[in-house]
């Protein structure tokens, strides 16, 4: 009897290599006269970048009616982010259905869709301060740190995670500033020179596509310079929103080139770590930059938020991973949503996040395949499933860190339009709020 033999494979099994191409952004009537060389352009899109909010309406004249118009206004009144928008991440946005787009849910913010914040939500979600012996410089794990050399991006993410710092201030936020400061950078650099025990430098900020490029080889050269360090991490969401630079800003790609070839002759990793959540996010003009980095060797990987409405079902985000794959750009993490202010519209919950990893294995190659994890608040990444107690009544995770903090529990809260009647009942009343952690927390030290 002849090896049974799979079937054909069906088109749709094949759609993460069906790339948006052609000049897409010419259906914009803001754009609608610029030509593929300019748009191409990094220049061109940084110079058009949308940076204030009557600027963005008046680009979505046209398309969006009077109501979403006041939505908007409305909701960048109260968010912690400023408006940033590039003309391609503009373009990529399905202005038909504006309140379903998963692009609009990521950067536009509506106060139609905006929750009240958990109790527990924080502008500074991940205690990142609390572990800065310098200023921009966050030694949490024993071997790694996160640099901020700056704060500022190419677009505006509503769920950032350093709302308490990234971009400009807002009528809801006075940012805590970690502008370009070589005498600050020197004090980061004289820490890390200091700290034998760190092996792995991660670069963000901020975003690292916003150095020049000479700030970027002087960045990268300090850390490869030092014998200890082994590992160079540039995090950046250019790749994603705008590409171009990629394409055109070839004094800023040779000297990451350079510096990933430096550190190779040193026998050290440089890598980019950048960030998409969406496959239309992804275009032929990605692939094109893509392209470019790996033909220069250059190793990208990807951190995905988890977020609702946007990724959070398997065809979603199974069609992100395998796009991403396509392009060769590995799919490392899947965020469940950092506890942000401002955006419990955007959060789902630890079940979610577990259920839908479970749904996502053996999709691909495991080493394609992101890790689901939750970053507690001042404990660090855990995987989702690793927590020691989950009630999801009230929606309390908890999680040992036993490498960060010894003994310690950390925990995460499911938003709360999510949970059971109970569960909402109990949040609802203020002095429950103490009693509901410590339950968490008693269970969670009964199982050991």
């Amino acid at each position: 009897m002849p090896p049974a033999r799979k079937p054909p494979a069906d088109p749709s099994s094949l759609a993460h290599r069906q790339l948006r191409e052609g000049p897409f952004w010419q259906r914009l009537q803001v754009y609608a006269s610029v030509p593929e060389s300019d748009f191409l352009d990094h220049r061109w899109q940084a110079k058009n970048s949308i940076t204030t909010l009557p600027r963005l309406l008046a680009a979505l004249e046209g398309l969006v009616d009077a109501a979403f118009v006041k939505d908007a206004e409305e909701g960048f009144r109260r968010s912690p982010m400023p408006v940033r928008v590039s003309p391609y991440l503009l373009s990529l946005i399905d202005w038909s259905r504006p309140y379903e787009d998963p692009l609009r849910v990521q950067f536009i913010p509506l106060a139609s869709r905006r929750l009240p914040d958990h109790p527990k939500v924080d502008l500074d979600p991940l205690h990142e301060r609390e572990d800065m012996p310098v200023p921009g410089l966050s030694h949490r794990y024993p071997d790694k740190v996160l640099f901020l050399p700056l704060d500022t991006c190419p677009v505006y993410c509503r769920f950032c995670t350093r709302s308490y710092a990234v971009g400009l201030d807002t009528e809801e936020v006075v940012k805590l500033q970690f502008g370009v400061d070589v005498e600050r950078w020197r004090l980061a650099f004289e820490y890390v020179a200091s700290r034998p025990e760190v092996e792995d430098i991660l670069i963000s900020g901020g975003d690292t596509s916003q150095l020049r490029h000479e700030q970027l080889t002087y960045i990268g050269e300090t850390f490869l310079a030092m014998p200890h360090v082994r590992r160079v991490r540039w995090a950046t969401k250019m790749p994603a929103v705008m590409p171009q630079k990629l394409l055109t800003d070839h004094a800023w790609v040779d000297a990451l080139t350079r510096i990933a070839d430096q550190g190779r002759k040193l026998h050290k990793e440089v890598v980019i770590h950048t960030h998409f959540n969406h496959p239309d996010e992804i275009t032929n003009i990605t692939q094109a930059a893509a392209n470019r980095l790996f033909e220069r060797g250059i190793t990208v990987r990807n951190q995905t938020v988890l977020i609702r409405g946007v990724n959070d079902t398997p065809e979603v985000m199974g069609l992100l991973i395998k796009r991403l794959s396509y392009i060769n750009i590995h799919p490392y993490y899947i965020y469940v949503h950092d506890m942000v202010s401002g955006v419990e519209d955007l959060r789902t919950t630890v079940e979610a996040g577990a259920d839908l990893e479970k749904r996502l294995r053996g999709l691909t190659a495991g080493f394609n395949t992101p890790a689901m994890v939750v970053d507690t608040p001042g404990g660090g990444k855990r995987d989702v499933h690793s927590y020691e107690h989950y009630d999801r009544e009230t929606g309390v995770s908890v999680y040992l860190s036993p490498v960060v903090h010894p003994g310690r529990y950390f925990c995460y809260f499911d938003p709360i339009h999510l949970l059971p009647p109970k569960g909402q009942e109990r949040w609802a009343d203020p002095g429950q709020h103490n009693r509901i952690v410590e339950e968490a927390l008693e269970a969670a030290r009964g199982r050991r």
